[in-house]
């Protein structure tokens, strides 16, 4: 199956539908294309997509969380199990893609989109703001339970992506932890924790979380 991007989105900013006093960037919504480049390492330092948004910035943004995918077949999964439309966008994506297996990617895989060189970096882990954008029941607890998370990608090179554009896969780094064990030791899976701290493949303050984790349940 042909991987490619569907739509790139751009944030069109709103009061915090969680409540909170700041701005949120999860209402994203076609465009023709985005710029992406490399921010700062620190959180507060932006996303790495020209014209977006990010709102709470002491969670979001920086160099591991500048880009964000989710593919449209999740989108449509939750469109059956919700009853109702979910839009290019709609889960907070930067990149709408399809023909691909975002969570079985290895960390740190290389990807290459339009111009821009990617790097597989790490799992979005859903949060208030998340939950109250969607409006359902027990969010939190069915997304997490679904195990499909996405990914953050970090941007190694800098260049434009458009929808229709190929992802071309680099070779995957030899550790084998895919995104999908990350997300699961983000949300508290010990066995996957183990995984992830054996691979050294997470970057030093994610690996320090499931160092600390361990230390503390296991």
């Amino acid at each position: 199956m042909d991987s490619h991007v569907l739509s790139t989105n751009l944030a069109h900013p709103q009061p915090d539908p969680g409540g909170a006093d700041r701005v949120s960037g999860i209402d994203k919504r076609p465009v023709g294309e985005l710029e992406l480049f490399t921010p700062g390492p620190a959180y507060g330092d932006g996303p790495g997509v020209r014209g977006d948004v990010v709102g709470d910035s002491q969670h979001h943004g920086g160099a591991q969380k500048a880009v964000y995918a989710y593919a449209r077949e999740e989108l449509d999964h939750w469109e059956g199990e919700l009853g109702r439309e979910l839009a290019c966008g709609a889960f907070g994506e930067n990149l709408t893609t399809t023909g691909i297996d975002l969570e079985a990617l290895v960390v740190n895989q290389p990807l290459r989109i339009g111009t821009a060189l990617l790097e597989v970096s790490v799992p979005r882990r859903p949060c208030r703001t998340f939950a109250a954008w969607l409006d359902e029941r027990g969010w939190l607890k069915r997304f997490t339970a679904r195990g499909r998370c996405g990914t953050y990608l970090r941007v190694v090179e800098p260049g434009v992506v458009r929808a229709g554009d190929r992802i071309e896969l680099g070779r995957a780094p030899v550790h084998g932890v895919t995104m999908r064990t990350a997300f699961a030791g983000a949300m508290g899976d010990l066995e996957a924790s183990r995984a992830l701290v054996e691979a050294a493949c997470l970057p030093s303050m994610y690996h320090q979380r499931h160092v600390e984790a361990l230390a503390r349940r296991g």
